[in-house]
């Protein structure tokens, strides 16, 4: 009996017992994984600091990050890619990078409710169909063009549902984070585009299953449409037996109370157990994760709960490593000569071509839908990994998704002018002139915290008096800070009790929200006219929305919280800092007057009535 003289290299031990030992780290799972991991986060919170002017989502820096650190930049450099990420380490980062995408998926499963597609507006779920049809149709006249090309040999059905996946996708998160950064979110195109890419994203999660299902490596045609039968079996069996349950659980969660762990652990391990089914049945383990997201039921506390649980380790730690993942298997210089680049600019074109056509109502509108994200490559990660797409039409994709996404914000600013308001009378007005024309006078409150809702009443009954009916209109804005967590896309849900889909209201019509319902109940009981507002900005820009919706809702003043607060000592403590210069540029901007709320003890946790209501106030009014 021969001999091999190859021999394959073990599998690598988890940890070393230290350079003392003699023992190189960089030869061991765990320290190279913590290697990695450190350099992947510095890497891309770099890119995402150096490209916040441009107004970017931090995913463009993440995929940036990745191809950077592929084979297309640093990993040129054969002892560079050795060192860090040799061959034999890459098992155990793919591995863990899609165990934090299986929790990431469902949490972007959490953030759609498929009975709000019932409210979706007929103008939104025609844009949307639109926006799927045209650019599907375009990704398979792409497809023809690319396999008589650079696409020999590859499966001719499996790459044409694929090629028309990962043109119709519209990135549903990516969009709502970047009609949050350029001030969009509440406007009419915002709430169109919201609503249509949120139907293009649950049926581009249909179409994506129906191509995995397509490109098993079965011989036979029934194969993969035993595939996809016992993938909608699992859809039907996840929606009877596991959301009855689910369900169950969140009415155990009442609203002001912890969330107990065994129910965050026997949920997690319910996303885990549906990801091994779909992986089993042969669709891909993140449909498993997603599924349970969509049916989890989004009424009460309980999913709010869980989002905060999973989202910074997930979203933060692990989610980078996915796009470390794909950019190490993205290779630009596989794109040579003109014919490919050409390729590259018609696969641009036709994305963009199909999504603008498709979304006739506005230019601006199609730059919107034609935004990409996570789920673009996830389609191209499980088309190389199947081999459906080769390393050229791989890299080809993935520098289109990074192209559409990175113009999207420029673009739209561009060509979307929104119409100017007409001030009128508005900057000429006075109390005295509410008084004559016997219109409320109209103020806006903002407020950081349900902490300031009793200061607000309480000052509103003093400044309502006690014989005057509807003469006070007030506004309260409550002001949110955008972060970098997707959280912050829940924060939008809850924004808009109206026009927004995919965030299911409660079966009376009211939102949950506390803030609401203080202010609700403070209307019934007073005879002002309080309407609840939000705004989710940046601390750096959220000032532009303080003054935009006083100049929109036509305000006489807007009122700002102090950025100190009184202790129980009676010392006064900031804060936080951002809220200063919050104050300092909306008085320098506002279009009304501005008064600043120092509160030494209004706020109470008694509402007080008008008639019995005497205190003395200091007014210091400043003028230039």
């Amino acid at each position: 009996m021969g001999t091999n003289d190859t021999t394959c290299p073990g599998p690598m031990k988890a940890t070393s017992n230290g350079v003392f030992q003699g023992e190189n780290p960089m030869h061991y799972a765990l320290p190279l994984l913590i290697l990695q991991i450190c350099i992947v986060l510095f890497l891309t919170r770099v890119l995402s600091f150096l490209l916040r002017p441009l107004r970017q989502p931090r995913v463009i820096a993440e995929i940036v990050g990745g191809i950077l650190l592929g084979p297309s930049a640093l990993g040129k450099s054969s002892k560079f890619l050795n060192t860090v990420f040799p061959t034999k380490s890459l098992t155990v980062l793919d591995t863990l990078a899609n165990l934090g995408l299986l929790f990431f998926l469902f949490l972007v499963g959490l953030e759609l409710d498929p009975k709000s597609l019932k409210r979706t507006g007929k103008k939104a779920l025609s844009i949307a169909l639109a926006g799927i049809t045209l650019p599907f149709i375009f990704g398979i006249g792409t497809s023809f063009a690319l396999r008589s090309s650079i696409a020999d040999g590859v499966s001719k059905a499996p790459f044409l549902v694929f090629m028309g996946v990962a043109l119709s996708i519209t990135a549903f998160p990516v969009l709502a984070r970047i009609l949050a950064e350029i001030k969009l979110l509440t406007t009419d195109i915002g709430k169109i585009a919201l609503s249509a890419a949120a139907v293009n994203d649950v049926a581009a999660w249909i179409l994506l299953a129906l191509a995995v299902a397509l490109s098993g490596d079965g011989s036979s045609p029934l194969t993969s449409l035993w595939v996809f039968l016992a993938g909608c079996g699992f859809v039907v069996f996840c929606i009877i037996a596991v959301q009855p349950g689910m369900q169950w659980l969140a009415k155990r969660c009442p609203e002001g109370e912890p969330v107990k762990e065994h129910y965050v652990c026997l949920t997690l391990g319910v996303v885990l157990a549906a990801s091994f089914v779909t992986d089993l049945i042969g669709i891909h383990a993140l449909f498993g994760a997603f599924v349970i997201g969509v049916i989890f039921p989004k009424e009460g506390h309980f999913a709010t709960s869980l989002v905060e649980k999973v989202e910074d380790l997930v979203s933060g730690l692990f989610l980078p490593l996915y796009f470390v993942s794909s950019g190490l298997k993205t290779d630009v210089a596989t794109i040579q000569g003109a014919q490919s680049w050409g390729l590259l600019v018609l696969v641009i074109f036709n994305a963009c071509f199909g999504k603008i056509v498709g979304t006739v109502v506005s230019l601006a509108l199609g730059f919107l839908m034609n935004t990409k994200g996570l789920v673009e490559l996830i389609v191209l990660n499980i088309g190389k990994d199947r081999g459906v797409l080769n390393d050229q039409i791989f890299a080809i994709m993935v520098l289109m998704a990074i192209f559409t996404t990175f113009m999207t914000t420029p673009l739209v600013l561009a060509v979307y002018k929104p119409e100017k308001l007409t001030n009128g009378d508005y900057n000429n007005r006075t109390v005295e002139d509410t008084n004559q024309s016997n219109k409320p006078l109209c103020l806006m409150f903002c407020f950081q915290s349900i902490m300031n809702i009793p200061t607000i009443v309480n000052l509103i009954e003093a400044s309502r008096g006690t014989n005057r009916k509807e003469s006070l209109s007030v506004y309260a804005m409550h002001l949110m800070e955008l972060s970098e967590r997707s959280s912050a896309i829940l924060m939008a849900h809850k924004v808009r009790r109206n026009g927004l889909p995919f965030w299911n209201k409660d079966k009376t019509g009211n939102s949950s929200d506390m803030v609401v319902v203080a202010f609700e109940a403070f209307q019934r009981l007073s005879r002002v006219s309080v309407r609840p507002m939000t705004a989710i900005s940046a601390m750096a820009t959220i000032h532009e929305d303080i003054c935009r919706s006083a100049e929109s809702k036509r305000t006489a003043m807007v009122i700002l919280p102090f950025h100190k607060h009184v202790r129980l000592d009676r010392t006064w403590e900031t804060t936080r800092n951002e809220y200063r210069l919050i104050n300092k540029k909306v008085m320098e901007e506002a279009p009304c007057s501005v008064a600043i709320l120092v509160d030494r003890g209004l706020g109470g946790a008694t509402r007080v009535a008008s008639s019995d209501f005497t205190l003395v106030i200091t007014v210091l009014f400043l003028r230039e």
